[in-house]
């Protein structure tokens, strides 16, 4: 929540004309993401952002007909009076009189203005900056790239008092600490950058609705299906991960084993003994991209990332949430019947011939984790939901050459076969990827709804972990097996522990990637997205919630 005192930045003034939740989300959350347009933005903008070295005072009265014609690019001035600060894309400074001219990347708009709201407001923001340092400052200029001309923007009295009025709304708006909704069907949605954030359809298809409903509302598939960046693992033993100009080089002795475009890559995963630089840690960090370490079997122990989310106003409500019993119990119901039914529906799919009996059984035991009293009882009904599910789980395995294996019931701690060995190996992936997706979105990953805090243990990503554990980790085991990727020579079992060796765990990964990335129609919004993509919908509506913006957690169960 911003302070009285601090500066509104003249950018945000001009987001929040433009989508009031927009200027929440990226100044008092500090949510930003990149798209095609903000990017082009960027390129366009170029050449102003090479800040000048000299800053001009204000001519003096003696000096004004003699001072030479200045242009300033990328200054940043303050005013204390008016409470904002603008970094200005050029400033034309003829003796006292200044012109700042902002560059917008687009041609000119076809109205009577030949300008949009918020880029005049932005505009005349600078200009009473200017003002507040001294400057004589009556017009602006807007210089819109595409066609290549400049309009200019009196800054009249109707248009200081806008600019006024709607710096003081955002004050106000970024002092309540409560977000506005999202704007309805507008066609300002589909080119905002934070669409896949603000989740503006998806918000409001789900207010008013209750859990088990069908959405009515078209929801449009605003977000692109899957992000662009790709996971880099390194699993080879006394490998190093180091930095070369943009990219990371992988390395074992002097061997180049792999590179991978900086750009390019969403996240790190260390396996074992593998090392990485000083310089491409802190070159991760600055671009936000995790690091996450496992143990050599597999067991997730610790992601490395940079500065923390800035959205410490999510973490106080999840806090508050947390202490509450009683809110903390309705997202745990929601949790576990999400998990019992994604385990019903995997049965039903994959299974020959499923018992009538666990699937009915499963679903009476959906339906009372909904009704659930306690947290005491929500365990003991997912034990037994998961007591009779596992007595299923080798019929959904195919028997054959080269398939050679038996599933008894879940052990772990350690795995004491091959099935349950990968299934903690894919939990552990599991968890990392809802530790990343809580830690973007501003969430603290160590405290949780459902699962106690531990020491280590990211709870909140466990639970959120819950109704992905069938349908993303138990299914990629089953297709791993099935399709003869992992073999029983893939294994290594020592002191009745059972691990992966390195060659199958590089197999299993390329398996486990594959189904992150399967493109699947969304059972509530019905549009479609990978499902690491759908991690990260589900980690922001659980934010919603916590917001007051959604009255359930709608928890993800595919049909």
């Amino acid at each position: 929540m911003k302070s009285t005192v601090d500066f509104i930045p003249v950018r945000m003034l001009n987001e929040f004309v433009y989508c009031p939740r927009l200027a929440y989300l990226e100044w008092v959350q500090g949510d930003f993401v990149h798209n095609v347009h903000t990017l082009e933005g960027r390129f366009r903008h170029r050449n102003v952002d090479k800040e000048s070295t000299t800053h001009p005072r204000p001519a003096g009265p003696s000096e004004a007909e003699t001072a030479p014609s200045i242009h300033e690019r990328s200054l940043t001035l303050s005013s204390p009076t008016e409470g904002l600060i603008a970094r200005m894309d050029l400033v034309e400074i003829a003796g006292k009189q200044a012109t700042p001219v902002d560059y917008k990347r687009g041609a000119v708009p076809d109205n009577d203005l030949m300008a949009f709201d918020p880029e005049r407001v932005q505009l005349c923001a600078q200009g009473l900056i200017l003002r507040d340092n001294g400057y004589d400052c009556d017009e602006g200029v807007l210089y819109f790239v595409g066609s290549k001309t400049r309009v200019r923007v009196p800054f009249d009295d109707d248009l200081v008092a806008l600019t006024r009025s709607k710096a003081r709304e955002l004050g106000d708006l970024a002092e309540s600490g409560t977000p506005p909704l999202p704007l309805v069907d507008s066609p300002k949605c589909p080119k905002c950058s934070l669409v896949g954030i603000c989740l503006p359809d998806e918000v409001h298809a789900l207010r008013g609705e209750s859990p088990s409903s069908e959405v009515e509302r078209p929801v449009r598939a605003l977000a692109a299906p899957r992000d662009l960046g790709k996971p880099l693992y390194v699993v080879e033993q006394g490998a190093r991960v180091g930095r070369s100009g943009d990219n990371l080089e992988v390395k074992k002795a002097r061997e180049v084993l792999a590179k991978a475009h900086i750009a390019e890559t969403s996240q790190v995963s260390l396996f074992g003994n593998v090392q990485i630089t000083t310089q491409a840690m802190r070159e991760l960090a600055q671009q936000g991209i995790p690091v996450c370490h496992f143990s050599y079997g597999g067991w997730f122990t610790a992601i490395t990332t940079g500065m923390q989310h800035k959205n410490v106003e999510l973490r106080i409500r999840q806090f508050a949430m947390a202490a509450n019993s009683e809110k903390s119990l309705d997202l745990a119901r929601a949790f576990t019947r999400g998990k019992i039914r994604n385990s019903r529906t995997l049965l039903r799919r994959n299974h020959g011939e499923p018992s009538p009996d666990v699937l009915r059984s499963l679903a009476q035991l959906a339906d009372q984790a909904r009704r659930a009293e306690s947290s005491e009882t929500l365990l003991g009904i997912e034990g037994l939901a998961a007591r009779k599910y596992f007595s299923q789980f080798s019929g959904m395995l195919k028997a054959g050459e080269g398939v050679p294996f038996g599933f008894e019931g879940r052990n772990r701690r350690p795995p004491r076969d091959p099935v349950n060995a990968l299934l903690s190996f894919a939990y552990g992936l599991l968890a990392k990827e809802m530790t990343i997706a809580c830690l973007s979105a501003g969430f603290d990953p160590y405290l949780g709804f459902y699962h106690r805090p531990r020491y280590g243990r990211p709870a909140l990503a466990l639970d959120l972990a819950e109704e992905f554990r069938p349908i993303i980790a138990d299914s990629t085991v089953i297709m791993a097996l099935n399709n003869g990727e992992i073999r029983s020579t893939d294994f290594v079992v020592r002191q009745g522990a059972c691990a992966l060796k390195p060659a199958g765990r590089k197999r299993f990964l390329g398996a486990w990637e594959r189904r992150l990335n399967t493109t699947i129609r969304h059972p509530r919004f019905n549009y479609s997205m990978c499902y690491r993509k759908i991690f990260s919908v589900q980690v922001r509506l659980l934010a919603r919630y916590l917001e007051g913006e959604l009255p359930d957690y709608p928890s993800f169960e595919t049909r």
